[in-house]
């Protein structure tokens, strides 16, 4: 009996020993995909973190970028003139660099003013000096000239007037010595009334030569202190940008600029005066020559007159001679 009995004991403790071991192998694979599934997020996880962190970051550097570009714009910005036009320009340079283009940029004005003033004052003395030629060649005479000429100030006027003195001041010796020497007074006076006209007309074009040679080296030393500024800049700043450098080299280039805008001009009309000059004093030449021409021509008449009656008599007498012979 008892034999029986231990085996049906021992056949139910092994039914549930079964059962136990069975619920614990499934209380064994229920939580491993639980736990699976606690371990997947946990494993996303970082990826999640580390997608949120990486863009932080980016972000982080991308803000303080901007944020030096922005305190660098303004610092950029009042180096640099806010109006970079010429008068801007001239309004921020230095004080040297100032003084230069204001004298540059008054040669200017003077050499636009000499062109003016000279054009009208050379077209007027030519107009004056080719009228007299003209009068000077159809007349005989001095006399005939008469007061149309010898009473103006202008140079052919002068000519006939200082003709005329010399011949009034040797009036007492025309008759006695050869008229030679009158000429040659005469020629001394004429050359010296042709020299100084040419010298009035030439007079403000020799301001038109000194501004056309040193207008050059003028807007030069502005355009050498103007850059001398700017290396002076890039020292203190200890920087090499170009925002330093940029105004003083503009300044420099502008004084460079202003310099041949005024030695251009000078030159082109101080050549176009000296051809006009040049032109004018051969006129008054021939003024010169008109009245030389009719003070040799009076003194030719005047001994054709004083030698006249001698004649005269000289053929009375031949005329006696021979009626007595006869």
């Amino acid at each position: 009996m008892p034999n029986r009995v231990m085996p049906k004991w021992m056949m139910l403790a092994a039914v549930l020993l079964a059962f136990s071991n069975a619920g614990a192998l499934q209380a064994q694979e229920d939580p491993v995909p639980v736990a699976a599934e606690m371990q997947k997020p946990a494993e996303q996880a970082p990826a999640g973190d580390a997608a949120q962190d990486v863009p932080a970051d980016q972000a982080g550097s991308a803000q303080a970028i901007r944020q030096s570009e922005e305190t660098a714009a303004p610092a950029a910005n009042l180096m640099l003139p806010h109006d970079l036009s010429p008068l801007g320009m001239f309004l921020a340079a230095d004080l040297v660099v100032k003084g230069v283009m204001s004298a540059l940029a008054l040669a200017s004005v003077a050499t636009w003013a000499i062109l003016l003033v000279k054009t009208f004052e050379l077209a007027a003395a030519r107009r004056s000096v080719k009228r007299a030629v003209r009068v000077l060649t159809d007349a005989v005479v001095l006399r005939d000239i008469g007061e149309s000429l010898s009473g103006r100030s202008g140079t052919a006027g002068r000519m006939v007037a200082a003709a005329n003195d010399e011949l009034s001041k040797s009036e007492a010796v025309l008759d006695l010595v050869s008229a030679q020497g009158v000429k040659e007074r005469v020629a001394s006076h004429l050359s010296r009334i042709e020299a100084g006209a040419g010298k009035r007309i030439a007079g403000g074009t020799g301001i038109l030569a000194t501004i056309g040679s040193i207008s050059p080296f003028v807007g030069l030393f502005g355009t050498v202190w103007g850059i001398m500024n700017s290396f002076i800049g890039i020292s203190q700043a200890q920087t090499t940008n170009l925002a330093i450098v940029a105004p003083g080299i503009a300044e420099a280039l502008l004084a460079t600029a202003i310099g041949l805008v005024a030695a251009i001009p000078a030159v082109v009309i101080y050549n176009y005066f000296a051809r006009s000059i040049s032109g004018y004093r051969l006129i008054l030449a021939d003024a010169s020559a008109a009245v030389e021409r009719l003070v040799s021509r009076d003194l030719d008449f005047r001994q054709a007159r004083r030698l006249t009656p001698r004649k005269a008599e000289s053929h009375v007498h031949s005329d006696a001679g021979i009626a007595r012979i006869g």
